[in-house]
């Protein structure tokens, strides 16, 4: 693979390509957000880490956060799911798979449907969102599918910070908890970012702000994304998930405000203002969410509160 990568660091070209389809990726480009559309695909099930803030078995269609969505799909049924949203919005410029577990904790279906959306929309950019674990070892793969865009959460780059955001990690079948978690994830998602970059991908971090935990530490993580080469850098507040770890001990969510202050200042990476913290299964334009359309013509939820098991 080493060969491989090295020869597409020559092709500037490909390069240039790749970032030139920014122009019409709405999360990449707030201008792009006001005219282009995306379709959120959930068809990875498995995720390989716990976060503290999360717990997946809550959804509501009126509910906006990641990891969230009101049902699963097959590859197969992920292209007929662009289908269903090109019928409400034609400029659809992106497909991304982003859960509602982690993209590369079980990567079959996640190259399956990409290749099949490839196949059946050329001109389609396609995303992809991920935890970064397993990400150096799926670059050369992601790359043939066609990907160009990943987003990676990053909520630490320091072991004592990370130790306290994850309750464990799933690596290669062996499970890793506290401070053996954070630097096994650490070390995976550094060294995933950086392979990233150099082969060619745009890469977006994603770092979840959570009050007392990272919020002193986010403009760290900026400085590492910049040396790392990140062309954008988004800080979203903590949505505590109910019954999610966090929740149950008293962590507080954060607001725009904390995010707005906390990001002020930091200079020389471009800085994500436009993030509406999608949810799995999002579609549509960034400000105007099609899923809860999607899910009613289907029969699906219609009310805001309610409590089910996804899958």
């Amino acid at each position: 693979m080493n060969n491989y990568i090295n020869n597409i660091n020559k092709d500037n070209s490909m390069k240039n390509h790749f970032t030139a389809e920014i122009s019409k990726h709405p999360c990449f480009n707030k201008e792009a957000s006001k005219n282009y559309g995306r379709v959120h695909l959930p068809v990875a099930k498995s995720c390989n880490i716990s976060c503290n803030y999360c717990h997946r078995d809550y959804d509501c269609q009126n509910e906006s956060r990641p990891g969230v969505t009101s049902s699963l799909l097959s590859p197969e049924e992920a292209v007929n799911r662009i289908y269903e949203v090109k019928r409400f919005l034609g400029d659809i410029s992106v497909a991304a798979v982003a859960g509602p577990g982690d993209s590369l904790a079980e990567p079959l279906n996640t190259m399956k449907t990409f290749e099949l959306v490839k196949k059946e929309f050329p001109d389609i950019i396609l995303c992809m969102s991920t935890n970064g674990l397993n990400l150096s070892d799926n670059l050369e793969e992601l790359l043939d599918t066609g990907v160009r865009f990943i987003t990676v959460t990053l909520n630490a780059i320091d072991v004592s910070v990370a130790r306290n955001i994850y309750r464990y990690v799933d690596y290669k079948n062996i499970i890793y908890t506290d401070k053996e978690a954070a630097e096994i994830l650490l070390e995976k998602q550094i060294k995933g970012i950086e392979r990233a970059v150099k082969t060619g991908f745009t890469i977006k971090i994603n770092s979840v702000l959570i009050p007392g935990i990272n919020d002193f530490h986010i403009k760290d993580i900026a400085e590492q994304a910049k040396k790392l080469g990140v062309y954008l850098f988004n800080v979203m507040p903590m949505i505590p998930a109910k019954n999610s770890y966090f929740e149950k001990i008293g962590v507080k969510g954060a607001v725009r405000k904390d995010v707005t202050d906390i990001t002020k200042g930091i200079e020389g990476i471009n800085i994500m203002e436009h993030c509406r913290q999608c949810r799995s299964d999002a579609a549509g334009l960034l400000g105007e969410d099609l899923s809860g359309k999607l899910i009613s013509e289907k029969g699906g939820l219609k009310c805001e509160c309610s409590k089910k098991m996804r899958f």
